[in-house]
């Protein structure tokens, strides 16, 4: 699943049994959280320190996806409705400009580039 929020872009997937190698089956009830930017799972662990400030952000140099945090389900699943519960706003990317003001330039560049791309599919 990706997730576009204020504080970051994130790509969650279950992650796999064992040692975590291609082979390996998914374990249902635990997800990797992975991110482009460290500065993005350090948000999510800023907001959610109760659920999150504890794990670790490990960097992996060769990966399509940099930095992960491992979680379990039942970690993870109040975050995400915490991040529901906290919408208050009726422009998502203006909101993300707001809250990340300069420092995010670039994620606001990307997400207007994620929309004109996904708009495609609706003409």
């Amino acid at each position: 699943m990706w997730l576009f929020t204020k504080y970051g872009f994130y790509s969650t997937v279950c992650a796999r049994q064992g040692d975590g190698s291609h082979g390996q089956p998914a374990d249902p009830d635990r997800l990797m959280i992975r991110a482009r930017l460290r500065g993005h799972l350090e948000a999510l662990q800023a907001r959610f320190p109760a659920q999150l400030a504890e794990i670790e952000v490990t960097e992996t140099l060769d990966s399509d996806y940099r930095y992960r945090m491992f979680v379990d389900k039942a970690v993870w699943t109040p975050v995400l409705v915490e991040l529901n519960e906290e919408m208050t706003y009726d422009n998502f990317k203006s909101e993300v400009a707001r809250h990340q003001g300069a420092a995010g330039k670039n994620y606001g560049q990307a997400l207007h580039e994620v929309w004109s791309v996904m708009n495609l599919l609706q003409k």
